[in-house]
Parts: structure tokens; sequence; C-alpha cells
């Protein structure tokens, strides 16, 4: 077994136990050997997002876009990680994209519609 893939089920875990900061650790690892790995990105990337490092998750995510355009969850995460960082319109069009890339996921398409109330409401403000 390839030090990537250790590493990889390392970060998984700590994961899987809700110990984000230390999957980074291993993660990082992991993507230091396989950086085109788009399951090392986005575990790494939600790892981040779990402990506020929005920018960095936010890159993870782009990455993963980048090696995978049609990634639905990529799309999701990295308009959480943008509505988090106000970047609403931003945001707006990457929950877009996960609803049109997956119209059955009823987290993408709650998550547009609260965003889309949030701006409506701050409009009429």
């Amino acid at each position: 077994m390839s030090d990537a893939y250790e590493h990889f089920q390392q970060g998984q875990r700590h994961l899987r136990d809700g110990l984000s900061a230390q999957a980074t650790v291993a993660l990082e690892k992991a993507k230091r050997d396989e950086p085109r790995k788009t399951s090392i990105r986005e575990a790494l990337g939600i790892a981040y997002y779990r402990i506020h490092r929005f920018a960095e998750a936010e890159q993870e995510f782009r990455t993963v876009l980048e090696l995978a355009p049609t990634n639905h969850y990529a799309h999701f995460v990295l308009g959480r990680c943008l509505e988090q960082r106000n970047q609403i319109g931003q945001a707006r069009g990457h929950y877009k994209l996960a609803v049109s890339l997956r119209p059955s996921n009823d987290d993408y398409r709650e998550a547009l519609e609260r965003l889309e109330a949030r701006h409506r409401d701050e409009s009429a403000a």
C-alpha cells in the first residue's frame, strides 16, 4: 500500500471520529504524494471547512473542480465556503451548478433557497 493511501485512510478515520484538525495533517501528506487525486483534495477541503479555515477549503474545492468540473458535491461545498466568506454571488452560482448537476438532492436545493431568501431579506431592508 502506498504512503498516500495510508495517509488518506488515516485522514478519513480522523474525519469520521470528528478530529478534523488531525485529519488535515494526514491529508496534507497524502496531497503532497498525490496532488491530482480529487478524493484526497475533497477530504482535505472538508477537514478545512470543519475547522473554519474557509479560504483553504475554498482552494481545495476549486482544485477539485479544475480536475473534475462536474463534481456536484464540490460545487455545493465550494458554495458553502464562499457563503461563509460573504461572497454571495459566487456562492449562488455554485449552488445553482450543484442543483443542476444533481436536481434530486434536497440539501443542494435548500442551500440555494436559503441563500436566495437571505439575499431577498437583505435587499428589502
